[in-house]
C-alpha cells in the first residue's frame, strides 16, 4: 500500500503523543524525543528514497555511503538544538538521545516488518533488536554525550560538533559494510552490542556514585 508508512506513522505517534501531558516531567522528554525520532525516520525515508532513485537503485552503494550521512544529520540536529538551548546536562543529553536513535529504530523496523512479512523471521528480529536499532541509538547517543562537554567549550563548537557527526557516520557506514559482508557480517551484529557497554557504564556508574553520596550524607 502507498501510503502505509504514513498510516503506520499516524498509528504509533498519535497515541504517544496524546500520553505526554499524562505522564511525569523526566518521562515526558524521553518521550518526546522518542517521537522526534519516529518522526526523523518518516523524513529520511523520503529522503533516502528519492536518493535511491538518482542512484539508480544501487541499494549497496546508497546504504554504505549515503544513508550514514543523510540519516546520522538529520537525527543529530534535535540533540544539538537541546543541547545549545534547553541543557548541555549529560545524563538529559544521553538519554534524550538515545531515546531519539531508538524511536527512529522502531518506526523503521516496523516499517521493514510490515513490508516483507513473508521472508522475516526470530532471528531477523533479533539481529535488528540487537544490532541494527542499538546502532541508532549508539551513533545518537555518542553525539549527546559529546555535545555536553563541547557546550561548555565555546572554542570547539565548530570543529567539536563536526567531529561527533563524523565519528557517527563512519559508525554506522562500518556498520553497513559489515552486515553486508559475508565474512564479516557476525562482527557487525556484535559491534553495537560492545559500544552499548561503554555508553551505558558511566551513566550507571554516576548513578551508583550519587546514589553512595546520598547514603552517605544521610547517616552523617
Amino acid at each position: 500500500m502507498e501510503n502505509m508508512i504514513y498510516i503506520l506513522y499516524i498509528c504509533i505517534v498519535v497515541p504517544l503523543a496524546l500520553s505526554l501531558p499524562l505522564i511525569h516531567k523526566a518521562s515526558r522528554r524521553i518521550m518526546v524525543f522518542i517521537i522526534i525520532g519516529i518522526s526523523s525516520a518518516l523524513f529520511i525515508s523520503e529522503v533516502n528514497g528519492l536518493l535511491l532513485r538518482l542512484m539508480n537503485f544501487d541499494a549497496e552503494y546508497v546504504t554504505t555511503i549515503i544513508t550514514p550521512a543523510t540519516e546520522e544529520v538529520i537525527k543529530a540536529i534535535p540533540i544539538l538544538i537541546y543541547a545549545f538551548v534547553v541543557s548541555d546536562n549529560i545524563d538529559k543529553l544521553i538519554g534524550s538521545s538515545f531515546a531519539l536513535g531508538i524511536g527512529f529504530a522502531l518506526f523503521e523496523n516496523t516499517y521493514i516488518l510490515i513490508n516483507s512479512m513473508e521472508v522475516v523471521s526470530i532471528q531477523w528480529a533479533i539481529v535488528r533488536g540487537f544490532s541494527t536499532a542499538l546502532m541508532h541509538g549508539i551513533c545518537t547517543a555518542y553525539v549527546g554525550y559529546g555535545m555536553s562537554f563541547i557546550r561548555k567549550r565555546k572554542k570547539l563548537l565548530f570543529c567539536g560538533t563536526f567531529a561527533l557527526l563524523t565519528m557517527s557516520i563512519i559508525y554506522h557506514g562500518v556498520f553497513n559494510m559489515l552486515v553486508q559482508s559475508e565474512s564479516l557480517k557476525y562482527l557487525g551484529f556484535v559491534l553495537p552490542l560492545a559500544s552499548y557497554v561503554l555508553v551505558a557504564k558511566e551513566p550507571i556508574m554516576r548513578y551508583k556514585n550519587r546514589k553512595k553520596s546520598e547514603k552517605n550524607s544521610i547517616s552523617e
